[in-house]
């Protein structure tokens, strides 16, 4: 299984950009793991946010796979706490067999056709984070997980 992170618009912060590669490389060690980068729409001011979340929603279903299990990075997904979300990987891992994609959307969120598509939601807390911030805690909580499952140190309860 290969889990993809696919994300609205690039990561612009060199902050965050060395961050994530930090945990990308991390990662390397454990599973097959890649981020997908969508354009930002151009010319947005005289879209809608509905007209943008369907243009948006477009190219994100263009991007899926057949085959593919999404998860959506939702506000209104399921929480799980570290350990639990390192449950859910390892379940996953036994019956995704292709792609495993994990999609953060625009600024509006997700079009019903995403929604619709998708075959979960998760949210990685109450609180709302730059989209920048949600790629980072992301990839550090998927590292986080495959730590836990191998009974390694990063993770202290």
């Amino acid at each position: 299984m290969k889990v993809v992170l696919l994300s609205v618009g690039k990561t612009d912060d060199d902050f965050y950009t060395q961050a994530i590669d930090i945990f990308k490389k991390r990662l390397s060690y454990y599973i097959p793991f890649e981020t997908e980068f969508i354009p930002d729409l151009k010319s947005t001011k005289k879209l809608s946010e509905k007209e943008q979340k369907i243009l948006e929603g477009e190219n994100i279903l263009n991007r899926i796979q057949q085959g593919d299990y999404i998860v959506l990075l939702d506000d209104k997904g399921k929480q799980y706490s570290s350990i639990e979300f390192a449950r859910f990987m390892e379940k996953k891992s036994h019956s995704v067999p292709k792609r495993l994609v994990f999609v953060v959307g625009g600024p509006y969120g997700f079009s019903d056709e995403v929604y619709q598509r998708a075959n979960e939601k998760l949210s990685l807390s109450k609180m709302t984070f730059t989209h920048q911030m949600v790629r980072l805690i992301f990839v550090e909580q998927l590292y986080r997980a495959m730590t836990i499952l191998k009974g390694e140190p990063y993770h202290h309860e």
